[in-house]
């Protein structure tokens, strides 16, 4: 038995990285799976692949800032695949600068992408959740949602904001049958990290060997990442809610 067979799951974010990995991982383990994502090129990749592994999949081009782009997200999990159980919200966006250094327009756009698009697409999935009888949110926070950073006050602001809206929902939603958690990853090899590196405006190979000073030597992948989620979105965790799972290869320890 697969471990999220029968389930319906969006993921926001699919397109690369963590989101597409979960979304693969998603579908592996028996879900059908809406990815919402604003890159369309790299959406309907992942539907392909998807695909090609003998899962199901159907892309749409989605803002997560935008509701009715959220609504149509979930919108489309119902058409296609007959209702909602799980939502991954996973898009993210970093800036790295302080707080002088951060444009209004940046800190708008990091707090939009990272924390506005959790509170839209839950605000329109729940509903459909409870009709059916329950379900699953998953949020991607950070380690520095936990603690600080240097350089990065919106990112920081955000992700903490992730945390403890989590919180908040776990709170308001368990009674209908919705457990909500996060997941909190360290530095992993994704474009978002390399990314970092050019905003800093610090050599790549020297910035990601920096970022893979923690007990266990190395940045995390992708389907480290993926696992965890599944954990948290399946009957395994059916206890866990309201709480942080931190992915980080000892980094805030």
């Amino acid at each position: 038995m697969k471990t999220l067979e029968g389930k319906r799951a969006i993921v926001t974010g699919a397109a690369s990285g963590i989101g597409r990995a979960t979304a693969m991982l998603f579908a592996a383990e028996g879900a059908s799976v809406v990815l919402a994502d604003i890159d369309a090129a790299g959406g309907e990749a992942t539907a392909a692949a998807i695909a090609e592994a003998g899962g199901r999949a159907v892309f749409v081009r989605c803002d997560v800032t935008r509701s009715d782009d959220c609504l149509r997200a979930v919108e489309t999990a119902v058409g296609s695949f007959g209702g909602l159980e799980i939502v991954f919200n996973n898009a993210g966006i970093v800036r790295r600068a302080d707080v002088v250094e951060t444009t209004e327009e940046e800190w708008d756009r990091v707090m939009a992408v990272n924390v506005r698009s959790v509170f839209l697409m839950s605000k329109h999935a729940i509903p459909v959740m409870v009709e059916g009888g329950g379900g699953v949110i998953v949020n991607t926070g950070s380690g520095w949602g936990l603690k600080g950073g240097d350089r990065a006050a919106s990112y920081c602001a955000s992700k903490a904001a992730v945390v403890n809206l989590t919180r908040a929902m776990a709170i308001d939603h368990g009674p209908q049958g919705i457990r909500v958690a996060c997941i909190c990853p360290g530095d992993t090899d994704t474009w978002m990290l390399h990314d970092e590196a050019r905003q800093l405006g610090e050599n790549e190979a020297a910035f990601l060997v920096s970022s893979a000073a923690r007990p266990i030597a190395r940045l995390g992948t992708t389907a480290e990442m993926a696992r965890a989620v599944v954990f948290l979105a399946s009957d395994d965790a059916a206890w866990i809610t309201g709480t942080t799972l931190v992915v980080d290869g000892g980094g805030l320890a």
